[in-house]
């Protein structure tokens, strides 16, 4: 992974509103990272699907993590983690979807497979039902972009193609 996309987005649920970040790795769109809660603050939600990204990461130096303008994204605490592992931080043009359009993607997948398919009791009910889709999103489900393989097809014929080179990862998506 040379870069990755993030973005939070919501779910209605009957006890109230939870959010979901994503990391996606740009190469092979593969989820790396991501994480529930039921506040959008820095360290509850972004910051802990960066975290799951960085620890299962091969190597982080030198990747870019692209993002909007979030204040979570932009926060220090979120950049000061970003740098602690050598990865540029790149925002878009304020205001341009078109800039962040994979994570876009990702979050408009994410609701119309899974969220919008029934009405969600509580953060655990999507919790579980989110982690069963993000499997499938990576080891299943066919994407239009990658020739309709999966990512981890994807990522399995890069390292099969070239031995002596890794993909460098972060493992989440916000």
């Amino acid at each position: 992974m040379g870069c990755g996309w993030v973005d939070i987005t919501y779910v209605r649920t009957r006890k109230g509103f939870v959010y979901t970040a994503f990391v996606t790795d740009v190469f092979s769109r593969r989820i790396v990272g991501w994480a529930l809660s039921e506040s959008m603050r820095t360290e509850a939600l972004p910051l802990q699907a960066l975290n799951q990204a960085i620890a299962c990461a091969k190597e982080t130096t030198g990747l870019i993590h692209h993002s909007d303008h979030g204040s979570q994204y932009v926060s220090i605490v979120y950049n000061g983690r970003l740098a602690e592992y050598k990865i540029a931080a790149s925002t878009g043009t304020v205001g341009d979807s078109y800039d962040n359009a994979l994570a876009e993607n990702v979050n408009g997948s994410y609701k119309n497979e899974l969220i919008h398919t029934r009405r969600w009791d509580d953060v655990v009910d999507v919790e579980i039902a989110t982690f069963g889709w993000v499997t499938w999103w990576n080891e299943t489900r066919l994407h239009r972009g990658l020739g309709y393989r999966t990512p981890a097809e994807v990522e399995s014929e890069f390292c099969t193609s070239n031995p002596d080179r890794e993909i460098l990862e972060i493992k989440a998506n916000a």
